[in-house]
């Protein structure tokens, strides 16, 4: 029976290339995207099933969830890799900061949509996270820097980022799913590029920077190989598992009440698949 993947953020750079290498290795793959056209291309070009979904509209994500759900009897394995950063304070058509929404929100609402489908494969679900987690600052009253200094979008990106995190190591503490966040590497893509931070965050980490194709590799690796040998919530940067990149990430407290807002905003029961 097809291994079948669904990965969001996937009409280019790191999604487009975990869909096409994953598809080479023969798994079923939904992509999903923002962009129709670029999202319909990379689906043609695998032979993948194309979804289109906007994450700045949690309404769109719980629609494909429901989709995605009816489309497949079976998910081995969630990517969730669409995100971004903006510049400028926006707030979503639900109300969020942009930034929490798109890289974090939006995410955990398709995720735990699929849970119970996750469940009867022990699939995987993989998070795109950041090693600029390290400068994130979780506050849980102000998870939408309404309080804080936005730094063109920098503290917020690195705080969301630190969130999917905290938001991998709690899906796995729940449901006993596999679940792990990755760093990619910085890697040469559109993404970031209309944002100042983006600019310079590119810019600082010019001399590391990386293709998609070698971005795309540490993701496909969590999905593909068998046995990964580490706890569900492991951190990888790259290849490489590591300890916690934050010390709110080894704080089981911390990240019980990270999830309890995150669930709240998003109109989700706290306990949701709790004890599996």
């Amino acid at each position: 029976m097809d291994r079948t993947a669904i990965v969001t953020g996937a009409s280019s750079g790191i999604g487009a290339e975990v869909a096409r290498e994953l598809a080479r290795r023969s798994w079923r793959v939904a992509v999903v995207g923002r962009n129709p056209e670029r999202t319909r291309d990379v689906a043609r070009m695998i032979d993948g099933v194309p979804f289109i979904c906007d994450f700045d509209n949690l309404d769109d994500v719980r629609e494909l969830a429901d989709t995605l759900d009816k489309r497949f009897d079976r998910v081995d394995a969630l990517v969730n890799n669409a995100g971004g950063i903006v510049a400028k304070k926006q707030k979503s058509t639900d109300g969020h900061e942009l930034t929490l929404q798109r890289n974090v929100l939006a995410s955990v609402v398709l995720t735990e949509r699929l849970v119970p489908t996750l469940l009867q494969t022990r699939g995987r679900v993989i998070h795109t996270a950041s090693v600029v987690a390290r400068f994130g600052r979780i506050d849980p009253d102000d998870l939408g820097f309404d309080k804080r200094r936005y730094g063109a979008g920098w503290w917020p990106y690195a705080s969301s980022k630190l969130g999917v995190i905290l938001y991998a190591r709690s899906l796995g503490m729940r449901t006993g799913l596999e679940s792990y966040p990755v760093h990619p590497g910085y890697v040469r893509s559109g993404f970031g590029a209309e944002s100042r931070s983006g600019k310079i965050i590119l810019a600082a980490s010019g001399w590391m920077q990386i293709s998609a194709e070698a971005g795309a590799a540490p993701l496909v690796h969590l999905v593909d190989t068998p046995e990964l040998g580490v706890d569900s919530g492991t951190y990888f940067d790259g290849l490489t598992p590591e300890g916690p990149t934050h010390p709110a990430a080894g704080d089981t407290d911390i990240i019980e009440a990270y999830w309890r807002k995150i669930a709240s905003l998003v109109n989700l029961p706290v306990e949701h698949h709790h004890g599996t």
